[in-house]
């Protein structure tokens, strides 16, 4: 009798084993939400600061915007085995849009995506504790700062602040002034017009300037890897570029 009941405490053990596996073998994914949700938001005043905890983030400025709404589309897509069901709130606090998923127990598997329209004229400031964030079409200052994911802006001529703890930043736009740090994570900045202030660095990885033909005052050194400026300099210039990496490559070129 003891001997059959240990088999099927094995047994049962081995099942439950193989249905996590399973579980955890199919993550979820956002993209499979075929219903997203949508909701408008009130915004009072021109400044907007999103706040999120565990999304990707899209976050576009949109010419078809009314005056003073927001615009936010989401997917979601979560299961927990054992455990509370997972929640996902949103909520706009004066100038903040809190956006919010809750996912735990055991094999909690969760994803969340928002997409945030904001009308033009409004200065953004994205801060995400874990989660991607995409940004694009800002003339007004755009300010993007995440714990742990990448960050990508295009179309965007405005000034720009990228941060990340953890997470590459890559940038495609026109803006004037750039600064973009990471603590780990490589830099890329493409510029398709002359800059007055860029400043970038990594402290583990890459660091890449693609710059219009100018003549620039650039500072540029790397503790561990090389250094390449291929860029016209001048000390005098009023185009200024530093560009630092703790560990890895440092490059400053003149676009293609």
């Amino acid at each position: 009798m003891a001997r059959r009941t240990v088999t099927a405490r094995a047994l049962a053990a081995a099942g439950t084993v193989a249905v996590l596996v399973a579980v955890l073998g199919a993550c979820a994914s956002a993209d499979e939400d075929k219903d997203p949700e949508h909701r408008t938001f009130d915004l009072q005043g021109r400044t907007l600061t999103v706040d999120a905890d565990d999304s990707a983030l899209e976050i576009v400025a949109a010419d078809g915007n009314a005056p003073g709404k927001v615009e936010v589309t989401r997917w979601f897509k979560g299961s927990v085995v054992v455990g509370s069901d997972p929640e996902v709130s949103w909520s706009m606090d004066g100038d903040r849009l809190k956006l919010r998923t809750h996912c735990s127990g055991v094999v909690a598997d969760c994803a969340t995506k928002h997409r945030v329209e904001v009308p033009r004229g409004v200065t953004v400031t994205v801060k995400t504790d874990d989660g991607s964030v995409r940004a694009s079409g800002f003339r007004d200052a755009l300010d993007v700062r995440t714990a742990d994911g990448s960050v990508r802006v295009s179309d965007t001529t405005g000034p720009l602040t990228l941060r990340s703890d953890d997470g590459s930043l890559h940038a495609e736009v026109s803006s004037r002034r750039v600064e973009a740090t990471t603590e780990d994570g490589s830099v890329r900045l493409e510029l398709g017009a002359v800059p007055d202030l860029v400043e970038t660095r990594s402290d583990d990885g890459s660091v890449r300037v693609d710059l219009p033909r100018a003549t620039y005052r650039v500072s540029a050194d790397s503790d561990d890897g090389s250094v390449d400026v291929s860029v016209p300099r001048d000390d005098a210039s009023t185009h200024v570029v530093t560009a630092r990496a703790q560990d890895g490559e440092v490059t400053v070129r003149t676009a293609n």
